[in-house]
């Protein structure tokens, strides 16, 4: 019986998180006024020079993690963003009811509205300077009518950033277009009034390229409407995309039931899901969610747990199983007493946990915002720089005019603020769908890294009980009578073995008769009568026939526990149980070695029990570690990284706990302990060994898609302003180019969606 000795030692202390700091506390604030990386990097960077203060900014949720000591209050850090330009707020409780979707969104609304009424108005103006056949005498007036209200209307939110900016001696991505649109603008007012552009018969012609002008003939109406429209595309797409990669948190919050049947004195009173208190009994009908975890204490039923776990098949409870929130009840008329209720529930820590990892940052997107606070003030002097040699070798004002404007609007660095965030938001919102809790973007690289997977035999690759797996009879003994008999004393006895063997009997032959005069023999096994013989279930018997001496030895070389079965003083068979493996264990260590992983098993169990299992799985018995002490679990992972291995581990319990935080990544069965679950960085819903290597696959990929924003928005960039310093693009065309690309890097990101 090793495997249940050495299974679930008592909890060691040291292995509870290192003690917090009492001073330190922690908020989160809504950030208002952000309209691109370079903000989020402004905050961020005023928040972290107050003594004290840790925050990270994140552009695509709009929030501030800020870490803060005794000494300053939230009203402190509010002032700072609020002198920084920017609006801050604590973020209101979660309301009951569903939130609105993107289209009832009012800021999404007013985004809207503005693009529709620029698109309409400046659509002619690009139409009219771009073909030379609609242009009528006086053209130009009109044009100038219809981009007026575009260029100070439609604009009017980069204007206000700008303004807003500059007061605060700093520059955004707001600084580059609003300059570039006024100065468009400006210059075509100045060439209509007091240039010759204004004059009847005047013709202009689109050019993708800056070609030398006389600069008072020429007007760039077209381009400074055409960009406000393009980017406020560029805005509204972006805004909707942001909405729609947070979906699949703001689901985590939606799926909890809104109303309870609570059991007041053997009534059922319908409550709203906030008046539920630990303890209170209430009633789940068929089709019915479960309000809140708690524990089934009448009826029996299934559990579809798939919204919450990805695991399509309903599990089935009775009386003293645990139930989480949110899941459905998809068979009888269950009670359930409340275990945990409100933020304690396993939904709200799912929420939560996603919610913090999409608030992180990873290495990679600290680079990104490093240089995203930068890159505006360096573009706007490339932009001088520009006009200054166009103007010193052409000689052309409206030349060099024109590839200053082209490199102001191109530079906007948008698609680098966005890279990361939007990957994250969307892999860790579609793992949450799946069961799989990423804990933070430092994650990501760990899964990249990682070569060696250490796998926890009991509970991981193993259900973690035991049950009946052979049955041995002597010649002329019915297996049936055999089981029968054991299965009845058995059943009187509360010894995991013994409730594996009455459990195993019952369901091989049926319901068992009652045992009389049962007695527990200390050490060595069961005695009682059971329909009128003298039965014997353990080692109580000194002599075996050779045959039954043969299958007991088989079995516990094999790595069963073996028990004899005897009655009227005879040996009659012997059972075998053990620790079953899962059936999934097997596929999921094939699915870990096409990832490059080679998996090692852990156990505390002896090396027979160990090297059976191991067999069963498909692990080589060079890469078993056996008859391991809970605390010597992390010498092992420490020494297979001293080996030069990336190691992750996987593990459910509380003696798994130390390990898991050592290792350079940590998987947590979620069907395991709170304390494994804290120790973790990827927590596995389900109890299926597979999730793992799906964890590991999402986390990868989550990753290559950060990394193909980012070589996308840095190429961009890097591409992008010389080709518009040289004047080979043509301001419009750049503005298109720098809406898409956003477009482009979250279009990209939102393919994680369709992960399987």
């Amino acid at each position: 019986m090793t495997s249940t000795t050495t299974i679930g030692t008592t909890a060691e202390t040291p292995i509870a998180a290192a003690p917090e700091t009492a001073e330190a506390a922690e908020v989160e604030l809504l950030i208002g006024g952000m309209t691109c990386a370079s903000c989020a990097a402004r905050v961020e960077k005023k928040l972290n020079r107050m003594d004290g203060v840790s925050a990270t900014v994140n552009y695509a949720t709009e929030k501030a993690k800020v870490s803060y000591p005794a000494g300053i209050q939230v009203a402190d850090l509010i002032a700072t963003v609020v002198k920084t330009g920017y609006t801050a707020e604590e973020p209101a409780p979660p309301a009951p009811e569903t939130p609105s979707a993107p289209e009832a969104d009012p800021e999404l609304a007013s985004l809207r509205e503005r693009l529709t009424v620029s698109a309409v108005l400046a659509l002619p103006v690009v139409l009219l300077s771009m073909i030379p056949a609609l242009q009528f005498d006086n053209w130009q007036w009109l044009a100038l009518t219809l981009a007026a209200p575009v260029v100070v209307w439609g604009g009017l939110p980069f204007h206000q950033a700008a303004f807003t900016n500059a007061r605060h001696g700093a520059a955004t991505m707001d600084t580059l277009v609003s300059v570039g649109t006024l100065a468009a603008f400006g210059w075509s007012v100045w060439a209509l009034f007091w240039g010759d552009a204004g004059m009847a018969g005047m013709h202009d012609e689109f050019r993708l390229t800056v070609s030398r002008t006389d600069g008072a003939s020429t007007i760039y109406l077209e381009v400074a409407a055409g960009v406000v429209a393009l980017i406020l595309l560029g805005r509204y797409l972006e805004a909707r995309s942001k909405r729609r990669a947070g979906a699949a948190l703001r689901a985590l919050f939606e799926l909890g039931a809104k109303d309870v049947a609570v059991l007041r004195d053997g009534r059922e009173v319908r409550v709203p899901v906030a008046e539920l208190a630990v303890g209170d009994r209430f009633v789940v009908r068929p089709g019915e969610k479960i309000a809140t975890d708690g524990t089934v204490v009448e009826g029996v039923s299934a559990v579809d747990a798939s919204m919450l776990t990805g695991e399509s098949v309903p599990v089935d409870v009775a009386p003293g199983d645990t139930v989480t929130g949110a899941t459905v009840n998809a068979g009888g008329r269950l009670v359930v007493e409340a275990s945990r209720v409100g933020s304690d529930t396993q939904l709200a820590r799912m929420a939560r946990l996603v919610e913090d990892a999409q608030n992180g940052k990873a290495e990679v997107q600290r680079l990104a915002d490093r240089i995203s606070g930068i890159f505006v003030p360096v573009v706007l002097l490339i932009a001088v720089a520009t006009f200054g040699v166009w103007l010193g070798v052409t000689g052309d004002v409206a030349a060099a005019f024109t590839a200053a404007v082209a490199v102001l609007i191109i530079a906007c660095p948008c698609a680098l603020g966005l890279a990361t965030p939007t990957a994250l938001m969307v892999g860790t919102g579609r793992g949450a769908q799946l069961g799989i809790l990423i804990k933070g973007p430092e994650v990501l690289e760990s899964t990249r890294r990682v070569d060696t997977v250490v796998l926890d035999k009991t509970g991981t690759i193993t259900t973690g009980r035991m049950t009946l797996q052979e049955v041995y009879v002597a010649e002329g003994t019915d297996e049936r009578q055999l089981l029968r008999l054991a299965g009845a004393l058995e059943h009187a006895s509360e010894h995991p073995v013994a409730r594996a063997v009455a459990a195993g009997a019952e369901e091989r032959v049926g319901p068992l008769p009652s045992a009389e005069h049962f007695e527990n023999v200390p050490g060595r096994g069961v005695r009682g009568r059971v329909e009128g013989r003298e039965v014997a279930v353990g080692r109580l018997f000194d002599v075996l026939p050779e045959e039954l001496a043969h299958a007991r030895s088989e079995a516990e070389s094999g790595g069963r526990t073996a028990v004899v079965v005897g009655w009227d003083g005879a040996a009659r068979g012997v059972v075998a149980v053990a620790d079953a493996v899962k059936e999934t264990s097997a596929e999921a260590v094939r699915e870990l070695r096409a990832l490059g992983l080679t998996p090692v098993l852990l156990t505390g169990d002896n090396r027979a029990v160990a090297e059976s299992v191991a067999a069963a799985v498909g692990i080589a018995p060079g890469d078993v570690i056996a008859e391991v002490l809970p605390e010597d679990k992390v010498d092992v992972v420490r020494r297979l990284q001293g080996e030069g291995r990336t190691v992750a581990m996987v593990g459910d319990g509380v003696n798994d706990a130390a390990a898991l935080a050592t290792a350079d990544l940590g998987l947590a069965m979620g069907t395991g302990t709170d304390a494994a679950i804290e120790a973790s960085d990827l927590t596995l819903v389900r109890g299926d060994l597979r999730v793992a290597a799906d964890a590991i696959r999402l986390s990868r990929k989550t990753l290559s898609t950060i990394k193909g924003n980012l070589v996308w928005a840095f190429g961009y960039n890097v591409a992008a302003l010389p080709l518009a310093a040289a004047g080979m693009l043509n301001p419009m065309i750049a503005g298109a180019a720098m809406a898409f690309s956003s477009v482009f890097v979250i279009s990209n990101s939102l393919r994680l969606r369709t992960f399987r």
